[in-house]
């Protein structure tokens, strides 16, 4: 499977720059990272969470983990979770379960980038395949998306 579809056709009717990064199949954005040499810190994963009854994009960078708490009080509601692969994989019918890109705007869903992403000059994330990456501008992606920028982490050194 090559990247997403809706992906692809976004990207190219908008004219911006991104590179397709190819890469032994990952299932898991920390393992994308280390093949690609890319900083973990630029490699964003997505993550879905259910917030009542609705679903809602999460993107932060690989090696961290969303914060349910943080979430909770973002949203003003204790009915927050981490969805499951078996609920939200309809909503992405161009992309392989699990490697849907960060772009909530193209399948109905608002996204939420914490803002240690918003740092770096370039973000990576998975184009919708196991086996294929983009990077692109992280200002470019944030013109295309829209997202809402708030802080929903966890990252590796917080102990709980």
């Amino acid at each position: 499977m090559s990247i997403s579809r809706k992906l692809k056709e976004y990207l190219d009717r908008e004219h911006v720059h991104y590179d397709v990064l190819p890469h032994p199949e990952a299932f898991r954005a920390l393992a994308i990272a280390q093949v690609l040499h890319t900083p973990e810190k630029e490699m964003a994963k997505v993550v879905i969470v259910k917030v009542e009854n609705r679903f809602v994009m999460t993107v932060l960078p690989a090696s961290w983990q969303v914060d349910t708490r943080r979430l909770r009080d973002l949203f003003m509601t204790n009915h927050v979770r981490l969805a499951t692969e078996e609920e939200f994989k309809d909503l992405f019918p161009d992309c392989e379960l699990g490697a849907m890109p960060p772009f909530g705007i193209l399948y109905g869903l608002p996204v939420y980038v914490d803002p240690s992403l918003t740092e770096d000059a370039e973000i990576v994330f998975q184009a919708g395949t196991h086996s294929e990456a983009i990077r692109m501008r992280y200002i470019d992606f944030a013109a295309l998306v829209f997202p809402v920028v708030e802080e929903f982490h966890r990252s590796p050194s917080e102990v709980w």
